[in-house]
């Protein structure tokens, strides 16, 4: 365990911010004797894992922070049209999707080029183009931070939903996912319906798109509208696409006859939330240190030399601008800390 580290190499955003205490976790058994030792007893406590769906609001986290990197990925089980595949949660998510496409393996193709590791993945339910993890998942193994003792969580068990699950609500700070399986196809049709995605292979002349071609794709759409963190800190999408209700949309289209949406299945509409920030005149603002990226209204980003609180209070001021505009409260779908 070290002491006074700098968190900066571990949060996208690249705030500063520094861990009283900082234990990094290889593999399964040290987390177990951490456990064991009681250090997570005396104070606060943060798993970390890729760092790149969280916000540091201060310059000290005053606790430990558990950095999970665990790697490993095999194969449980194989027949003629499926396999069964687990991951540590340790491994980077992008690697193991560009893993499983080179397999020519069907189910996280959609989510590809998503920053984070794979036991932050079932946590945020994480989803993209029209696919979400939980399409995918089967069951992963997590471990009780008070006990040290894992349990197997099946899909049922961690309760789903629109960036959603049991270890954000009810769980929430009580397990640690340890490992996660995924369910997937060798063959399957391709979701193309969503987003920019048809229009980029029309653009780049591909008819029929094979699963790498998917792939490189939503990597090329997202490289496009998305900053490189390495040289503009970022959490991605910022806020989560609200789901308002048929006649709240019904009403707003009178007045925004262009206003974007998706249909979801309860008879409840998704909007976009970067369109709703573009519209509220908010892409492309910046002060010294902190803005809205200019190609993409859903992403808040740090230019340097700002706070954690600078990203918070420009958040709130979108929200707010956006509720008055719109009638509709966006929430973050990043992890304030």
């Amino acid at each position: 365990m070290k002491t006074n580290v700098s968190l900066k190499p571990y949060n996208s955003f690249g705030f500063d911010a520094v861990a009283k205490q900082f234990a990094e976790i290889n593999e399964a058994h040290d987390l177990q004797n951490l456990i064991k030792s009681g250090a997570l007893k005396s104070q606060n406590v943060l798993i970390l894992s890729g760092g790149n769906n969280i916000l540091f609001q201060n310059e000290v986290f005053d606790g430990l922070v558990v950095y999970i990197n665990t790697k490993g990925i095999e194969i449980l089980r194989e027949c003629e049209n499926e396999v069964m595949v687990r991951a540590q949660a340790g491994e980077d998510w992008p690697d193991f999707v560009r893993f499983c496409v080179g397999k020519g393996w069907h189910g996280v193709e959609n989510l590809a080029h998503i920053p984070g590791k794979v036991g932050a993945a079932p946590v945020q339910n994480i989803g993209a183009y029209g696919m979400e993890l939980k399409d995918s998942f089967e069951q992963c193994e997590a471990m009780d931070l008070a006990t040290g003792e894992t349990k197997v969580f099946t899909k049922e068990d961690c309760h789903f939903g629109y960036r959603e699950s049991i270890f954000k609500s009810e769980l929430k700070g009580r397990y640690v996912i340890t490992s996660v399986d995924f369910l997937l196809k060798k063959d399957a049709p391709l979701h193309l319906e969503y987003g920019n995605i048809k229009a980029y292979l029309e653009q780049n002349g591909i008819e029929n798109p094979t699963l790498q071609q998917l792939h490189d794709a939503i990597c090329a759409i997202r490289d496009a509208k998305l900053p490189d963190v390495k040289q503009i800190g970022s959490a991605g999408s910022f806020f989560k696409n609200p789901v308002i209700e048929k006649a709240q949309f019904e009403a707003l289209l009178k007045d925004y006859p262009t206003m974007p949406h998706y249909d979801e299945p309860n008879g409840m509409v998704k909007v976009p939330a970067g369109w709703l920030i573009e519209q509220a005149g908010w892409k492309g603002w910046r002060d010294e240190h902190v803005g809205v990226y200019d190609k993409q209204a859903l992403v808040l980003v740090h230019y340097g030399g700002g706070k954690g609180h600078d990203i918070v209070e420009l958040a709130h001021k979108i929200q707010d601008y956006v509720e008055k505009k719109f009638g509709i409260r966006i929430s973050p779908e990043v992890n304030f800390v």
